[in-house]
């Protein structure tokens, strides 16, 4: 099975590093620096067991390379629609496209059912470039709970112990090709699970996102010396209720979310979308904050403290020049 991995920053290339150190057949889109580091000096990621070193073949040209069977996309979601011809380039006429990203994805609502099925997203979709020109049928949703860094070009640490990979597609059908992906990342350390609810795993990974990624973006902190705060804890228990409120609305069960707090409350990772706002990168507001808000006002769940401080966070960004707005 011939597997590429689009993007080669911390989830991309941590991704990557498990193939194609498992000895898969592996190749990987990059650029600059990173492109560069991985070509000339391999991949390196470090695990809490090892490190893993290997020289996949890497290229900032996806037309050089043959069609796959499978494109692991990792690119943040702002960036989803201007690379869609690029990975439509890569694809045959059944390959499968896995979305690693962070919040709602553009392929929502495909095959969801009820009187919101196919409604298209257009603050991530704008001009449909990814529903036309990829096709939601092929798309596989990805949750990935890795806590990566990408510490200098080509050198990729993954903090967490346990590092997980939730894959599905959206009308919840079998796929073999998505056991066969399972099993080729097992063995190499990163759990790997099929579901056929791939829109539970979004919304249980999106609640906390929803507080600690816009907590994150307005105390520049990981939420260990955040939500250590009672006042700050209240809030964050409120936005988790509001934001489980909006997934069950949608038919989906997002788990307990107070579970999820209490793991966040002891993070000492600095959420990615706070990352970016420091690195001067373009931020996922709209698919981890604004698109989850609009999905509210669907399905007309209130949602007063989610609305304030992802409107703060947003306005942080705002005035970063990171982030402009987009309209539903």
């Amino acid at each position: 099975m011939k597997i590429c991995v689009y993007g080669a920053g911390a989830v991309g290339g941590h991704i990557a590093g498990r193939l194609a150190a498992g000895r898969t057949q592996v190749s990987l889109i990059a650029r600059g620096e990173q492109l560069a580091a991985i070509q000339q000096h391999g991949l390196r990621v470090e695990t809490r067991d090892g490190e893993l070193i290997s020289r996949p073949v890497a290229t900032d040209r996806p037309g050089d390379l043959e069609p796959q069977d499978i494109v692991i996309v990792a690119v943040k979601a702002p960036a989803l629609p201007a690379i869609a011809e690029h990975i439509g380039s890569l694809l045959h006429r059944d390959s499968l496209v896995v979305f690693v990203n962070n919040g709602i994805p553009w392929w929502y609502f495909h095959a969801h059912g009820g009187p919101l099925d196919g409604t298209h997203l257009r603050r991530l979709d704008p001009e449909r470039a990814l529903w036309d020109g990829i096709g939601p049928h092929r798309a596989v949703g990805a949750v990935a709970y890795t806590a990566c860094t990408v510490v200098e070009p080509g050198v990729i640490r993954a903090a967490n112990p346990r590092n997980r990979l939730i894959v599905g597609r959206p009308d919840g059908r079998p796929d073999t090709r998505l056991d066969a992906l399972a099993s080729l990342l097992n063995p190499t350390g990163l759990e790997a699970t099929v579901t056929p609810r791939i829109r539970d795993a979004v919304w249980a990974k999106l609640l906390m996102n929803l507080i600690g990624g816009s907590l994150a973006v307005l105390t520049a902190s990981a939420m260990k010396d955040v939500l250590d705060k009672p006042a700050v804890t209240g809030t964050a228990k409120a936005m988790a209720s509001e934001g489980a409120a909006i997934a069950r609305a949608l038919g989906c069960d997002p788990g307990d979310p107070e579970e999820g707090l209490s793991k966040l409350a002891t993070s000492g990772h600095l959420q990615s979308i706070a990352q970016d706002l420091r690195a001067g990168r373009p931020m996922e507001i709209d698919a981890m904050l604004r698109v989850p808000l609009d999905l509210a006002d669907m399905v007309q769940v209130p949602t007063p403290n989610l609305e304030l401080v992802i409107e703060l966070a947003t306005q942080r960004a705002r005035a970063a020049g990171q982030y402009h707005d987009t309209s539903r």
